[in-house]
């Protein structure tokens, strides 16, 4: 059986020379609370990654974003569990400003040094490298 889609938003202050990017600190699960991550869900049956991924944004920060690529990871997806793995895609909010609502209580824009020192979910670990290669530091 293939694991059901769930898409998080790498989201970045510009598309073409980001410098930040946005993380949001998860109220629940229990296993997750305080533990910061790419904002995103399930992708829903009929739905596109980039469709889902628009939804679940506008539903969890009241933001727009532009979907942009994917993020380099696993072309299964990073593994949440055996059920679902995670495809994270880089955006860029169009309109808004994010709101925290039930899930997440806090946004914080980060540096590449900052993605090292916080406390990430950790389906979101593997693909920081990235994201930091990105924003234009490794190692």
């Amino acid at each position: 059986m293939t694991a059901r889609a769930v898409v998080g938003a790498a989201i970045v202050d510009d598309l073409g020379d980001p410098t930040v990017v946005l993380g949001a600190r998860r109220t629940r699960p229990a296993e997750l609370a305080g533990l910061w991550e790419f904002p995103g869900g399930k992708v829903e049956p009929g739905e596109s990654q980039a469709e889902a991924l628009v939804r679940e944004v506008r539903e969890e920060l009241d933001v727009i974003i532009a979907v942009a690529a994917p993020v380099a990871g696993p072309p299964d997806g990073v593994a949440i569990n055996d059920d679902l793995a995670l495809f994270v895609h880089w955006a860029m909010i169009t309109s808004g400003t994010p709101t925290p609502g039930d899930t997440h209580d806090q946004f914080r824009w980060f540096t590449a040094a900052d993605l090292i020192a916080t406390d990430w979910a950790p389906a979101d670990r593997p693909l920081l490298d990235q994201v930091r290669t990105h924003l234009g530091i490794v190692g």
